[in-house]
């Protein structure tokens, strides 16, 4: 067994800015990343982000990516083993590791989860046909390997994720004709639907996707109008001819190996499902275990990486080897967090973290 005197798992915006918070403390980091390249979902994103200079406003996510990833890189005491997975997480701060055919197991003075988070799928008929697809995969088809998915897309769910996606399926060359929203109001930035609309992409709310039609791949969807209950209405049925089919309806926290180490975990739907109940420092209730990012809670990835910050400086702490400027970034970047869920996209996780607040309390 190797020692480790702290180890992350994940190594997305989240993970990348624990580590490089914990290794400007001076600790020693072992970062396990499942992929071929560190990043996460930030390198498949070419749009720019909103907020402040701290949260990288006006940088694209690969940028982003590249830059976070450039100022560790090289430190000496960062170790990065990837196309690497976690297969076994115990309460010793042991972890088990699969890479190719070899397992390999560490124990770590403290760990930090950084898993992120994975899609949520819908059920209809023949959502296993070929050209039906996840948001990410989408991104990651374009976005990395330079793949048009489709000409003739239709997009399911309004979220900011499916409005990026869209945009970018149209700088690509595709025709995005329809977006549809199961519910009233269209769930992302009006801002990105208003330049949606602008190119002739038609958003209809309070539908849904029924069925896709097709033999060896998709030719076209059948869409229905839900009333205020979410059920079909009687008539409501619609043909759209498309190649492609884009599912985006959210994300689920990966929350996995923390419900395996025994974690206390609840389930909040404001924090888009099961998430581990974790302290203002980013602990769960297991001491030595820490977890940020999304698989406590879905938001933007501004919010993850300054959530990263966050839990860097706090798992230095626990180690001994709090950063001397620890208060003041302590500071800065709970300040950054305040201002992403300032706004209105932000209520829903301010009550999410209000009812993981609460559940902590009566457990203890």
């Amino acid at each position: 067994m190797i020692k480790k005197e702290c180890i992350i798992v994940g190594g997305g915006p989240a993970g990348l800015c624990a580590a490089s918070m914990a290794l400007s403390a001076g600790c020693e980091v072992l970062l396990i990343e499942r992929s071929a390249k560190l990043g996460g979902q930030l390198i498949k994103q070419t749009h720019k982000f909103f907020g402040s200079k701290n949260q990288y406003a006006k940088w694209r996510g690969f940028d982003i990516a590249e830059k976070l990833i450039s100022e560790i890189i090289d430190h000496p005491k960062l170790t990065v083993l990837y196309n690497t997975t976690v297969v076994g997480l115990y309460k010793d701060q042991v972890i088990t590791v699969l890479c190719g055919q070899e397992y390999t197991r560490y124990q770590g003075g403290a760990l930090l989860v950084a898993t992120g988070a994975s899609e949520k799928f819908l059920a209809f008929e023949n959502n296993d046909l070929p050209g039906v697809y996840g948001a990410g995969a989408i991104q990651t088809l374009m976005n990395i390997y330079g793949v048009l998915p489709g000409k003739n897309v239709v997009m399911v769910g309004s979220g900011n994720i499916g409005l990026i996606v869209s945009y970018q399926l149209i700088q690509a060359g595709a025709f995005v004709s329809t977006i549809v929203e199961a519910a009233p109001i269209i769930g992302g930035y009006k801002v990105h639907a208003s330049k949606l609309v602008r190119l002739g992409t038609k958003i209809l709310t309070s539908t849904t996707v029924k069925r896709a039609i097709g033999k060896d791949h998709v030719e076209a969807v059948e869409i229905i109008s839900l009333d205020e209950n979410f059920k079909e209405i009687e008539g409501s049925s619609r043909i759209i001819a498309c190649d492609a089919l884009c599912v985006s309806v959210g994300l689920s926290p990966m929350h996995h190996l923390l419900s395996m180490i025994g974690a206390q975990t609840k389930y909040i739907p404001e924090l888009g499902g099961f998430v581990p109940l974790i302290d203002s420092r980013f602990q769960t209730s297991l001491p030595a275990i820490f977890a940020v990012g999304d698989c406590v809670g879905i938001e933007e990835a501004s919010a993850a990486m300054m959530e990263g910050f966050l839990g860097g400086l706090y798992i230095s702490e626990y180690l001994n080897k709090k950063h001397p400027d620890h208060n003041q970034l302590i500071d800065k970047y709970e300040k950054e967090l305040f201002l992403l869920r300032d706004g209105p996209f932000g209520k829903k996780t301010k009550v999410g973290l209000k009812k993981m607040e609460d559940a902590k309390q009566h457990v203890e």
